[in-house]
C-alpha cells in the first residue's frame, strides 16, 4: 500500500522549505509516516502533495518480502526522476549499501522508526525557513488516514523467531510504549474526530511484556501496560458526541490471556474483531515456522469465543507454499478452515526473503504447485465467507461511512461504509443506495441490509 500526501496542504508561512512524501507498507510503517510529518512540520515545514512542489520527497520504504523491496526501490526510482532530491527511511533503510548502489543521488539512507535521523536529514537537505510563523504548529498530528480512523501503535519491534520472517533483524525486539503515553494519544485522537481505532503493533498480545507489564498512572488509576487493561481503557473512551469508538485489534497472537478480551467485546467495549495471523494448522509447518502448534486447542476457544460474543469477527492470513509443505499438510489447512469457520481469511504464497531462516529448509514446492494450493485455498475461504455475509441480510447493522458519492442522474445518492467486521483496506465494504445529502464521512448509521456477495454486503439506512 503506497500512501502520498493529501491535497489538503496546511497553511504555510512565507519561503518555508515544502516536504513530500510516499509511505509503503503496512499501518505501522504508516504510523512513522505521520510522526515524521508532524515533528518536521513543527520545525517549520510545509507538506506537498507532489513531486514538483517539494523541496526533499521522502520514502518509507517496505522490506518484509522481495517483492515488497521491489516496489520500493521503484518508488524511489520515480521520486529522483520526479523531484532529484530524496531521503530513504523505512524498513529497508538496513539495505543502505544495495539503495546507494543502485541511485547514487539518494541524500540519505535512515532505518525504521529513526525519527530523529530522519529529522536531521530533511534539517541538512533542506533547512528549516527562519522567522517566526503563525499556526505553525497544528492542533493535532498530522494524518495520512481520513479524520474518522487512526492507527494505534502500541509497541515497535518483535521477540518471535519466526523461520520465514525477518521483522526482528527490521524493527528490533520488543519495544512497548508506555500505557498513559498511549492512552493520551487515543485519548486526543478520538477527541478531534477519530471515530475508530485500530490497535496495531507487530504482536499485540505481547504488549508489555519487555516492560514488566510497569503500571502507569492514568486519570488517578494505576493501569499496567497489558493488553486487556488497554483493551478496557479504551473501551471508556468517549466522543465529544458521548458515543463510544470503535476500538479494532489487530496482529493478535491466540495467547492465553486473548481470552479475557472477548467478555469485553460482549458488553460493547470493544469491537468484535480479531485479527490473527494463524498462518497455518499443520502440525509439522507450524514447527518449521517456529510458531505455537496447538491447532485443536485454537479451535475449542473459537467455539468458546463465538458463546461469549456470538457476532465476533475473526481474521487471519495464511501461507501455502511453505518449504516442505505436503499435499497432506495442505489438505490438512483445508480440512481445519473447514472447522474454523474464520470471517475474513488472507493468504500468500510463500516468498523466500533474504535473511529469512526458512530459505535454508529443504522440500522447496514448486511455484505452480503453489499457485494452485493458492487457488483452492482461496476458493474454501470465499464460499465460507460468503455464507457468514448472506446470514447478514435482513439484519440491521452499524456501520461507519468511509465515503460519499455524488448525485446520479436520478439524484439517488450512494455512499461506501464499513460494518464491525470490516478493517479498513483490507476487508470488504457496505454499499449504500439512496441516502441523505447530509451523510458524511465518519457518521455511524444503522444499515438494513438486503444483499451479499463473496466479500460485501448491500443496504439502506435504517431505523433500528
Amino acid at each position: 500500500m503506497a500512501t502520498q500526501l493529501p491535497s489538503q496542504a496546511p497553511k504555510q508561512a512565507p519561503k518555508q522549505p515544502k516536504v513530500g512524501m510516499v509511505s509503503l507498507g503496512c499501518p505501522k510503517a504508516l504510523v512513522d509516516s505521520e510522526r515524521i510529518l508532524t515533528r518536521l512540520r513543527a520545525d517549520g515545514y510545509a507538506m506537498s502533495p507532489d513531486y514538483a512542489g517539494a523541496d526533499v520527497v521522502l520514502v518509507n520504504t517496505c522490506g518484509f518480502l522481495d517483492s515488497a523491496k521491489e516496489e520500493s526501490l521503484a518508488a524511489i526510482g520515480e521520486a529522483i526522476a520526479e523531484n532529484g532530491r530524496v531521503i530513504v527511511t523505512g524498513c529497508m533503510g538496513n539495505e543502505a549499501e544495495a539503495i546507494r548502489a543502485k541511485f547514487p543521488a539518494v541524500l540519505a539512507v535512515t532505518g525504521a522508526h529513526q525519527y530523529e535521523a530522519v529529522v536531521e536529514a530533511v534539517h541538512e537537505a533542506a533547512p528549516p525557513g527562519q522567522g517566526p510563523y503563525v499556526d505553525l504548529i497544528p492542533q493535532t498530528d498530522i494524518k495520512l488516514t481520513p479524520r474518522h480512523y487512526s492507527y494505534l501503535k502500541i509497541s515497535e519491534g518483535c521477540n518471535h523467531a519466526c523461520s520465514f520472517c525477518i521483522i526482528p533483524q527490521l524493527r528490533g525486539k520488543l519495544v512497548s510504549r508506555r500505557i498513559d503515553a498511549v492512552m493520551r494519544e487515543a485519548e486526543k485522537l478520538v477527541a478531534s474526530g477519530t471515530r475508530e481505532l485500530l490497535v496495531i503493533s507487530q504482536d499485540t498480545s505481547a504488549y508489555g511484556v519487555d516492560t514488566r507489564h510497569e503500571p502507569r498512572e492514568w486519570h488517578g488509576q494505576q493501569v499496567r501496560a497489558h493488553m486487556t487493561d488497554l483493551a478496557r481503557e479504551l473501551g471508556q473512551l468517549r466522543t465529544p458526541e458521548g458515543a463510544p469508538p470503535w476500538v479494532r485489534l489487530h496482529y493478535v497472537y491466540p495467547y492465553p490471556h486473548v481470552d479475557a478480551v472477548i467478555p469485553l467485546m460482549a458488553e460493547g467495549l470493544l469491537t468484535p474483531y480479531l485479527d490473527i495471523p494463524f498462518q497455518h494448522a499443520s502440525p509439522k509447518i507450524l514447527k518449521a515456522m517456529k510458531r505455537p502448534a496447538n491447532e485443536a486447542k485454537v479451535l475449542e476457544r473459537l467455539a468458546q469465543w463465538r458463546d461469549i460474543c456470538p457476532d465476533i469477527t475473526i481474521r487471519s492470513s495464511f501461507v501455502v507454499g511453505f518449504p516442505g509443505e505436503t499435499e497432506d499438510d495442505f489438505a490438512y489447512l483445508l480440512d481445519w478452515l473447514g472447522e474454523a469457520q474464520l470471517d475474513r481469511v488472507g493468504a500468500f504464497r510463500f516468498e523466500p526473503v533474504a535473511g529469512a531462516a526458512a530459505n535454508d529448509l529443504a522440500g522447496a514446492v514448486p511455484e505452480a504447485v503453489k499457485e494452485e494450493r493458492y487457488a483452492r485455498l482461496m476458493a474454501v475461504t470465499e464460499s465460507i465467507g460468503q455464507a457468514k455475509l448472506e446470514a447478514k441480510v435482513g439484519r440491521s447493522l452499524p456501520v461507519i461511512i468511509d465515503e460519499v458519492g455524488e448525485p446520479d442522474e436520478d439524484g439517488d445518492i450512494g455512499a461506501t461504509g464499513r460494518s464491525q467486521a470490516d478493517a479498513p483496506e483490507i476487508d470488504g465494504n457496505v454499499f449504500l443506495r439512496n441516502v441523505p445529502e447530509s451523510l458524511k464521512a465518519g457518521d455511524m448509521v444503522a444499515v438494513r441490509i438486503e444483499q451479499a456477495d463473496a466479500h460485501d454486503l448491500f443496504g439502506y439506512i435504517s431505523d433500528i
